[in-house]
């Protein structure tokens, strides 16, 4: 190989015109290890004979190289400092056409596009092969967590509040208030979401609504990169004085217990007087014969 990796830079935009690009997006948690993939279906590789180059797309960044093999060795004296120690090849698949890179330990400043440049030499040097992946990141949300209003009696009509908050995720949710009843959604009254240190949100979110006798209210929680969709949910029972209709029913039950207990209390002592008294007086008349 008689050039620099440099000039290799500039030549890239003429070599993605000859090499039809190959484009994948990866989807990997906060904190896991992601697979850039970079497969050649091509004839068996000769390591010595190959240059095998990973570097961001956005040609705007100062620093470029993520990962670097020339001639079946790393080469990491033009790596960018963010890379160090976070990067390998799988050397046992190489020879197979497996370009494929190990980024360790993925943060929100790893999610971008990233291309895979594979040279070979022969009788000239010439790009064999190039593929572009995205890297998306993201974290699943917690299970929300509802809360709905306390009804003691009929407040059909009413304005009452509900509120719904889940954390831990990445990227920011998308959330949804749903009426059960009908399955149409509602404008929330609030949407709050927070950044943490570690690069995940929280959501809180609350909305307000007229009371009906009949209310179901659903919170959902969205994380489209995970395609996952949380939610809780809340029902009213059709008849809001019920709870007190059972407490009422608790205390009347109650007090018949009690009386009942008291009635068999009387009866017991009662039986307990009647023979002590007989006892006594068959004492007596033995006494008195004697």
């Amino acid at each position: 190989f008689y050039f620099s990796y440099g000039f290799l830079l500039l030549l890239l935009p003429i070599l993605k015109a000859v090499i039809a690009l190959e484009e994948k997006i990866i989807v990997s948690k906060l904190g896991d290890n992601a697979t850039l993939s970079c497969i050649y279906r091509g004839r068996e590789l000769h390591l010595k004979n190959l240059r095998v180059y990973w570097q961001i797309a956005d040609d705007q960044e100062e620093c470029s190289v993520v990962h670097a093999m020339i001639s079946g060795q790393d080469n990491k004296s033009e790596q960018c400092i963010h890379f160090k120690n976070r990067t390998q090849l799988f050397w046992d698949r190489l020879e197979n056409g497996d370009f494929s890179l190990l980024l360790l330990n993925v943060s929100q400043s790893d999610e971008r596009r990233y291309k895979c440049v594979v040279l070979q030499k022969s009788e000239y040097t010439r790009v064999i092969h190039q593929a572009e992946v995205v890297l998306s990141l993201a974290a699943s949300y917690s299970q929300p967590i509802l809360s709905g209003p306390v009804r003691n009696g009929d407040s059909t009509g009413e304005e009452v509040t509900f509120s719904c908050k889940s954390g831990n995720g990445y990227p920011k949710p998308n959330v949804y208030w749903i009426n059960k009843t009908d399955n149409s959604h509602l404008p929330p009254s609030e949407l709050k979401i927070t950044p943490h240190a570690d690069g995940t949100y929280s959501v809180f979110s609350t909305l307000k609504v007229k009371a009906t006798s009949t209310m179901q209210i659903e919170c959902s929680v969205e994380n489209k990169i995970l395609q996952e969709n949380l939610s809780a949910n809340y029902t009213q029972q059709k008849q809001s004085g019920s709870g007190i209709e059972s407490n009422k029913n608790l205390e009347k039950n109650g007090k018949g217990a009690q009386a009942a207990g008291i009635v068999s209390i009387v009866i017991v002592i009662g039986l307990l007087a009647v023979l002590t008294c007989w006892l006594w007086r068959r004492r007596s008349s033995k006494l008195l014969s004697y």
